[in-house]
């Protein structure tokens, strides 16, 4: 009897921990995505103006395997980059461009050359208990529009990098005057379980 309830338990533990580590290969349409145009060339963003982009934006995105797409990752990179100029955005996430990876790029406000990083497969470990209403939240796929969000003071974040490091750290800063790099990644986070800054509107 005391073996009937364990094995069961046993396999939905293995199920859960080996779903927590596979990773799925981008496929062929992604990687025509992405290699529709060079480096430099930016990729269209996606808007809640079309039914179609619409419903991509509402998705939930899946890891990237670094090993087996290590390649067309580094193109990825540089063509949201090279999109986030074009759009003059603070950060972008792949959804927003039809590619439905855990994948963003955020501007460091806190730092002094007001540096982008990447963050790959992102993870919110921790956040603040008190939140803040975020003053004139914009995303590039509802231009022309802003609001305000309700947003977490902090989080402590967990990523890997553009080369692959595992960061571990705690963003903070939630005032546009001054800095807001923690709600930069909190709004391109969301962007990856399908959740608009809309869905977050607060009042002042």
């Amino acid at each position: 009897m005391f073996m009937n309830k364990i094995l069961p338990l046993f396999f939905v533990f293995l199920f859960v921990f080996s779903s927590c580590k596979t990773f799925v290969a981008m496929t062929s349409d992604e990687k025509k995505l992405i290699t529709s145009g060079d480096a430099t060339t930016a990729f269209r963003v996606l808007t809640i103006h079309s039914p179609q982009d619409s419903f991509l934006l509402r998705q939930k995105c899946s890891d990237i395997d670094l090993k087996k797409d290590s390649v067309i990752l580094k193109k990825l990179i540089t063509r949201l980059k090279a999109t986030m100029d074009a759009e003059s955005g603070v950060g972008i996430a792949a959804p927003q461009v039809g590619i439905l990876r855990n994948i963003f790029l955020f501007t460091r406000i806190d730092k002094p050359d007001k540096s982008v990083f990447v963050a790959i497969n992102p993870r919110i470990i921790r956040y603040s208990e008190e939140t803040v209403c975020f003053e004139r939240d914009g995303c590039l796929s509802i231009p022309g529009q802003s609001g305000n969000s309700l947003r977490h003071k902090w989080v402590e974040v967990e990523y890997r990098n553009e080369i692959g490091e595992l960061v571990r750290e705690t963003l903070t800063g939630y005032l546009r005057a001054a800095d807001f790099t923690g709600i930069i990644f909190q709004h391109e986070f969301d962007h990856l379980n399908g959740i608009l800054y809309t869905d977050r509107l607060c009042n002042q």
